[in-house]
């Protein structure tokens, strides 16, 4: 998905978009005031000149609707010249309606208060400036309100008075309701960016432990091939004694399964760096998965549920997700094996347009807090650690996610991933 200025929590764009409603909120309001006022208290008001007014900031409203669609960024200056136009056509309607005696005047004070929670420093300065600018026009040059020619002086005050309580409902209003907007995307923003921090941590953690077992498996290749050298010479030399020649076989064994995980972390770490995806079919995929798993660990217990209807889907594997599947089965593996349980279970299952992988074990479950463990510990009492992380990293690379549950005989973790992004449907 490309990254669009919707994206933004908070800033110019997020200001923009807060005035159109705003403008949509004062159009509305603007035009039964004017209607009340002409019709219900018969109000000798310029009629015509105010919806003139109100009918040019709706203009601009539908331009300004346009404008917020548009992909390319909204720039500072371009949000204060929305400010203008704003005060531009408030002030033109404080003019015909009494100018700064108006009740309504502070209403020139809100575009200030939103942008000092969005804008730079200068950009609320270029906004006071022009709602300042507007304020002393209107103190010099208006006309005057008209009262009724029923009213008395001390009705018409009192007129005054009840249009100052109605403005400050409305200013209350339009301060708490938007400015929270824009204080809960902050709040968002720095929330995003602590995410943030802890993932570069995470990764941190585990480009160093990939760094040391790189290093790790390079100087393991000399020691392995020189027991390969040497075993077959002990079992000829000791060819007399079954036992030990027993004992050097599985010796061997060990030693030839040590070169061929050395042989694939070399081969996958030629494929991250290539970003090579392997296409292959859903089946075949989860059989060398599992057949992987029940080499490695023979003791455990798998059980497979593969939901009907996936036979036909093709996946385009990409680096680290069978040995992301295979961390989430090990864990699972020692986990059940705290409460001497073997059994595994992992399931695969379509969910719209999502692929789960499911795996559940018998285990004690996950803290209360949920807490992952740190890198490079085992955190086996909790059900996790490195494999974990890994797991969680390789979700996030694919724009998935990994999601951990507790059961009621365990624990359960859903690495859920895009369809559109590993696999051809």
């Amino acid at each position: 998905m490309p990254h669009r200025q919707l994206k933004q929590p908070i800033g110019p764009f997020a200001l923009t978009r807060t005035l159109a409603w705003l403008r949509l909120c004062a159009i509305a309001g603007q035009s039964m005031a004017v209607l009340v006022c002409a019709w219900w208290m018969q109000i000798n008001i310029p009629t015509l000149s105010l919806l003139l007014g109100i009918d040019l900031l709706a203009v601009f409203a539908v331009f300004a609707a346009w404008r917020i669609s548009q992909p390319w960024p909204v720039r500072e200056w371009e949000t204060v010249c929305h400010v203008a136009a704003d005060t531009l056509v408030l002030g033109y309607l404080l003019y015909f309606t009494g100018g700064a005696s108006n009740p309504f005047v502070t209403l020139l004070l809100v575009p200030i208060a939103l942008s000092a929670a969005a804008l730079s420093v200068r950009a609320v300065l270029a906004v006071a400036s022009i709602a300042g600018a507007a304020y002393f026009v209107l103190l010099s040059w208006y006309v005057p309100l008209p009262m009724n020619e029923r009213m008395g002086s001390d009705q018409g005050f009192s007129l005054h008075v009840a249009g100052m309580g109605v403005n400050f409902a409305i200013t209350a209003l339009l301060l708490g309701f938007f400015i929270n907007r824009l204080a809960t995307a902050v709040r968002m923003q720095q929330l995003e960016v602590q995410r943030a921090r802890e993932r570069a941590l995470r990764d941190e953690g585990i480009l160093a432990i990939a760094t040391q077992a790189a290093g790790a498996a390079h100087e393991l290749n000399t020691p392995l091939s020189t027991m390969r050298t040497l075993l077959p010479e002990l079992r000829r030399e000791h060819a007399a004694d079954a036992a030990l020649d027993e004992d050097l076989v599985l010796l061997e064994g060990q030693v030839e399964r040590c070169r061929t995980i050395l042989r694939e972390m070399v081969a996958f770490g030629k494929a991250q760096l290539s970003q090579q995806s392997e296409r292959i079919d859903l089946p075949s995929f989860i059989h060398g998965c599992v057949e992987r798993f029940q080499l490695l660990r023979p003791e455990a217990e798998l059980e497979l549920r593969v939901q009907a209807g996936l036979e036909n889907i093709v996946l385009r594997t990409p680096p680290g997700l069978r040995h992301a599947l295979l961390n989430l089965l090990n864990n699972a593996a020692d986990a059940s094996a705290l409460r001497d349980s073997h059994s595994v279970m992992l399931e695969v299952r379509r969910e719209g347009h999502w692929l789960d992988w499911i795996v559940r074990d018998r285990g004690p479950g996950f803290t209360p807090s949920g807490a992952p463990a740190a890198i490079g510990e085992s955190g086996k009492q909790s059900g996790l650690g490195i494999g974990l992380a890994l797991a969680e990293a390789t979700a996030e690379r694919l724009a998935g996610e990994l999601i951990t549950a507790n059961t009621e005989n365990g624990a359960e973790m859903c690495l859920r991933l895009p369809i559109a992004v590993i696999a051809e449907d």
